[in-house]
């Protein structure tokens, strides 16, 4: 019966796409089996030790011991989890992930005839700037596909549209956002900036370096947290730099929890200042991102895009964007109890 009535829900949400999508909302239903790159859930860790790599990047692990929550003995493992997705769209209330709905009304803060980006002339050259909007879902799809439903280390929670930017005026407003976030001052000078090519050379050949957490490596300024990105280039790039910024503002706010390390392995834990490097994405939509490049269909956080946008944007139903994210787990299996 639960089953028939998830279809129902499924299949109104298709019937509202449809119609949605004519007014220029698109997207798509990620399909769990041909648009997510499974080998990102690699490297998985026994001991702290990887078991099977499978070509992909990992971050430091838990214990090589065993290990124990609330004198539970267990025994540490590593993997790197899809919990997330993330919309990035020029269009208010487009919920690109869940098939191009549209819901709601409005501008979300901006003139009705705002489009997703605008070129703004400078006296020598021209610079576009971009503003979208982003939505936050829960979507552990581990579990609800039931690929380890008796295993307490995956996160067991339904799917779920937990944050739209539209009703959050500081993701419109980069001064009344700095009020919340004053440490945004910070990383505007030249020496912050600069120290974020280090960061992009980092992400591209391997992993971001966690302690510039303000840098979106190649792709800009993780700071202000906001919509805008003042240099657009392209839809894969911006796209990439507001998901990132995304979750750095769902940290912040303690809606986002970190899972990884030591500190991760009897359970989820508060951390204000994200650490980039437990987390890496893929694009589901307009493309799905499963091809392989250098062994790898995902990346982690400010690596160029350069490397693998081409086909990824064009125009139409092309120009708004769909992620899922993957975050590592550290985990004592055994020890944690349902």
């Amino acid at each position: 019966m639960k089953s028939l009535c998830r279809a129902g829900v499924f299949a109104g949400l298709i019937s509202l796409s449809s119609t949605a999508s004519a007014v220029g909302c698109a997207g798509k239903f990620m399909n769990p089996i041909t648009d997510i790159c499974w080998s990102c859930v690699f490297p998985i860790t026994l001991f702290g030790k990887a078991i099977d790599k499978g070509g992909q990047l990992d971050t430091a692990s838990g214990p090589t011991g065993v290990c124990a929550c609330n004198a539970n003995i267990g025994i540490p493992i590593g993997f790197w989890e899809p919990v997330r997705q993330v919309d990035i769209t020029r269009k208010p209330y487009c919920l690109v992930g869940l098939g191009g709905v549209e819901v709601g009304g409005g501008s979300g803060g901006l003139p009705a005839d705002t489009p997703g980006y605008v070129s703004k002339p400078l006296v020598e050259s021209e610079q576009r700037e971009a503003f979208f909007h982003a939505h936050y879902y829960i979507n552990p799809v581990m579990y609800y596909m039931e690929l380890l439903l008796d295993d307490a280390c995956i996160e067991r929670k339904g799917f779920d549209l937990a944050y739209l930017t539209e009703a959050d005026p500081t993701w419109v407003d980069d001064e009344l956002n700095n009020l919340f976030n004053p440490d945004a001052f910070l990383y505007g000078n030249i020496a912050a900036v600069t120290a974020c090519s280090a960061d992009c050379i980092a992400a591209t050949v391997g992993k971001p370096l966690s302690a510039l957490y303000w840098c979106g490596g190649c792709n800009g300024q993780v700071y202000p947290l906001v919509g805008r990105n003042l240099y657009h280039t392209g839809g894969v790039k911006t796209s990439s730099l507001l998901t990132q910024r995304l979750l750095a503002k769902m940290h912040r706010e303690g809606i986002m929890w970190s899972a990884s390390g030591k500190a991760g392995m009897c359970g989820y834990y508060p951390q204000i200042l994200m650490d980039k490097t437990q987390y890496k994405y893929q694009m589901t939509y307009p493309v799905p991102q499963t091809t392989k490049i250098a062994g790898q269909c995902c990346q982690p956080f400010g690596r160029s895009t350069i490397l693998w946008e081409a086909g990824k944007e064009f125009p139409v139903k092309g120009e708004d964007f769909s992620y899922l994210i993957f975050r590592k787990r550290d985990c004592c299996q055994g020890a944690i109890k349902f």
